[in-house]
């Protein structure tokens, strides 16, 4: 299900908690999501729809990744960059990442361990800040 982008200020910022089974519609309705936003955004956390839950989803390509709980295992390559959001108006500068190891379960609560680098990398960073309650 496409549902309404949040834009609550006080609703992003606070902390996303750890997602379960009972959660994964919540996945599903992010990826419909992203892909009505497609020509616009590349990438999305749970609590851009209303749900704070540890979910994100990200396009790498063709294809668009669901991950549920994901954790930095290790980043390495700092740069410093402008972003902006689908949640918020404007640009804002921040510090990425250009290598990072990411462990992550899938939609079927498959526990993954992957490298990603370059704009992939940032894409995840920026939507692993929303689950902390980071705004960029």
């Amino acid at each position: 299900m496409i549902r309404p982008i949040m834009k609550d200020i006080m609703f992003l910022k606070q902390k996303s908690t750890q997602a379960t089974k009972d959660d994964l519609p919540v996945a599903r309705d992010l990826l419909d999501t992203l892909y009505e936003h497609r020509n616009e955004c590349v990438g999305m956390a749970a609590n851009m729809i209303g749900v704070s839950k540890r979910i994100i989803v990200v396009n790498i390509g063709l294809i668009n990744i669901p991950m549920i709980n994901p954790t930095i295992i290790s980043k390495s390559e700092p740069y410093e960059t402008e972003e902006g959001c689908l949640s918020l108006m404007g640009k804002r500068k921040t510090t990425r990442y250009n290598k990072i190891r990411v462990c992550y379960y899938d939609l079927n609560m498959k526990k993954h361990l992957s490298n990603y680098e370059g704009f992939t990398a940032q894409i995840i960073q920026h939507e692993m800040d929303h689950l902390e309650g980071i705004i960029i």
